[in-house]
């Protein structure tokens, strides 16, 4: 088994142009792009990589929506971390610089579909994140996170999901709970009927929501916890 298989000096070439930096170690790139399933020695894939490269990750997108979101609370700025950071987010980034072209993995992963498969995609880009920081530093990172993130983060509607998955996300990052929903009523007849629905959250006052759904009614109780936390303006009502 070899260490760790080498790209081609023309892919090499080809991907240090889209990424923007050449490496002056270049087993550290080889390093980022192999699965723990390509055929290598123990260790001689990117799993340390991708555990660096997602704290390496996480620093530079906080600083870009402290730096941003001037006025935003820490709900606001939890929720789009959460977002720029997951990896829906980093598959996307991997899809745009196009790197299942240069990942090396066993024909057992060659197979996967669906989250199983974006989850590869995204570790690879942590990978790479951490290869940059290791060869150029924090600044080639950073320039590197800004590129293919900026954007992304200054979206309109980068903290505007659906309310129950940004009030749990708050939650857990605030206070490590999940919020509760409880069916407090339900009323009218069959064909128009209407819900109301309490949220709790441990540390802060409910909030009741009325829908003529169970779940439309758990999303009105939940937009109306992150207005009132002011994790969402009151523009985002409905949202």
């Amino acid at each position: 088994m070899s260490k760790v298989q080498t790209l081609s000096a023309a892919d090499r070439t080809r991907l240090e142009a889209l990424i923007g930096h050449e490496f002056a170690g270049k087993e550290r790139l080889d390093r980022a792009l192999t699965h723990a399933s390509a055929r290598t020695q123990k260790g001689a894939n990117y799993e340390r990589l991708e555990f660096l490269g997602d704290r390496v990750l996480g620093l530079c997108i906080a600083e870009l929506l402290f730096r941003t979101f001037g006025t935003a609370g820490e709900g606001e700025l939890s929720v789009r971390l959460n977002q720029l950071v997951s990896a829906e987010t980093c598959a996307e980034v991997a899809d745009e610089l196009g790197l299942h072209l240069f990942v090396r993995t066993g024909a057992d992963v060659k197979k996967l579909t669906g989250k199983r498969m974006m989850n590869v995609r995204a570790d690879v880009v942590e990978s790479l994140i951490a290869a940059l920081y290791l060869d150029g530093g924090l600044e080639v990172a950073r320039r590197f996170i800004l590129k293919y993130w900026e954007k992304r983060a200054t979206r309109a509607d980068g903290a505007k999901r659906d309310a129950k998955t940004e009030l749990q996300e708050w939650a857990h990052a605030k206070f490590g709970v999940t919020p509760q929903y409880r069916v407090e009523e339900r009323t009218g007849p069959d064909h128009d009927p209407r819900f109301t629905v309490t949220v709790e959250v441990v540390g802060v006052k409910p909030e009741t929501g009325v829908e003529r759904s169970k779940r439309a009614a758990e999303q009105v109780a939940a937009a109306k916890m992150l207005e009132r936390e002011g994790i969402w303006q009151q523009a985002s009502a409905g949202n």
